[in-house]
């Protein structure tokens, strides 16, 4: 049984989740980012004091072995309207309900996990509050994962990502991190979703001492305020930057996109990741592991959300595959 621990949030982690829980020979831990504050995060942390809880849903429905679609639909049901609602999913607000039944998130994670019959552990990277701090090349200092995420301005290249008050690493992730076979990061944005977990404090140590190989998964798309102009390269250069750490392997997506997607991508100022990748530094895979389907939001959603993601299928069978023939591990 392998130990495979997954470093992100949000939609790109969901595709590497869907595509290896089908392989019962691998243990999954899914350690999810703590910095989310926008959409109905920031009701969830101003008005009820609880950490963000949407990474967390998105993980235990993309683990879950429930066959049961209509409470999949009703975790994952969006409110397009409601003075208060419009916005929220109901899976936000059973946890937040759980969370003060329970008298912990940890525990409604962890009943949540067991009502889903969740495949592997859902794991919050820390359980102190803080906040994401983007510091610019124009000297601009942005703090918050919502505006460094979506900035009103272009405000120039990110030099540093950092914390508004340091955190502790959960216990549980510190230990899901050493016992791992194989440590993935990504996909997901560079900086509000992969390196908002690797920043946590004990975390980037962790990693560097683990004997787990290390792979990333890199983005499919460039992001409109993190990963403008950068390359292939330069994203995996920042990886290593904050993990310490160079990854073993570098999985990138190889094919074409639908004209009509390219055309709204560039309209956002996005495009596709340029492969520069030098093979000499690490294994580098490369594979159409993109979706062909156009993502389109959900009523009520407010935030900007990709249109081409990651294939859970496509992506899963790559990882199992090269982990247990072509790399050897």
């Amino acid at each position: 049984m392998k130990k495979i621990v997954v470093i992100g949030g949000g939609t790109g982690t969901v595709a590497v989740l869907s595509g290896l829980k089908k392989y019962s020979d691998l243990e999954l831990s899914i350690i999810v980012s703590m910095t989310d504050d926008g959409g109905s995060n920031a009701v969830v942390r101003d008005q009820f004091g609880l950490l963000p809880l949407s990474d967390v849903r998105k993980s235990i429905i993309a683990l879950a072995e429930t066959d049961n679609q209509l409470l999949r639909g009703l975790f994952t049901y969006r409110f397009a309207k409601g003075d208060g609602l419009s916005g929220h999913t109901l899976g936000n607000l059973m946890m937040v309900a759980l969370s003060d039944i329970c008298g912990s998130e940890v525990e409604a994670i962890k009943k949540l996990s067991e009502l889903f019959r969740v495949k592997g552990k859902v794991i919050p990277v820390t359980l102190e509050n803080t906040e994401l701090v983007a510091e610019y090349d124009n000297g601009q200092c942005i703090r918050g994962e919502h505006l460094i995420d979506e900035p009103e301005l272009d405000p120039g290249r990110i030099l540093k990502l950092s914390l508004s008050k340091s955190v502790q690493a959960n216990a549980q992730a510190i230990a899901a991190i050493k016992e791992a076979d194989i440590i993935i990061a990504g996909p997901g944005d560079l900086y509000t979703s992969t390196l908002a977990n690797i920043i946590i404090s004990g975390i980037s140590e962790t990693i560097q001492q683990s004997a787990a190989k290390f792979i990333f998964v890199n983005n499919v798309m460039t992001k409109k305020g993190q990963t403008d102009g950068l390359q292939a390269s330069d994203i995996v250069t920042e990886i290593t930057r904050y993990a310490g750490r160079r990854p073993d392997v570098v999985v990138l997506h190889q094919g074409d996109f639908p004209p009509v997607i390219l055309a709204k991508y560039q309209a956002r100022g996005e495009e596709p990741v340029k492969d520069n990748l030098d093979d000499s530094l690490y294994t580098v895979v490369r594979q159409d592991v993109a979706s062909s389907i156009e993502i389109h939001e959900d009523a009520g959603d407010t935030l900007v959300r990709s249109l081409i993601r990651h294939d859970p299928e496509k992506l899963g069978n790559l990882l199992y595959a090269f982990m247990n023939t072509e790399y050897g591990i």
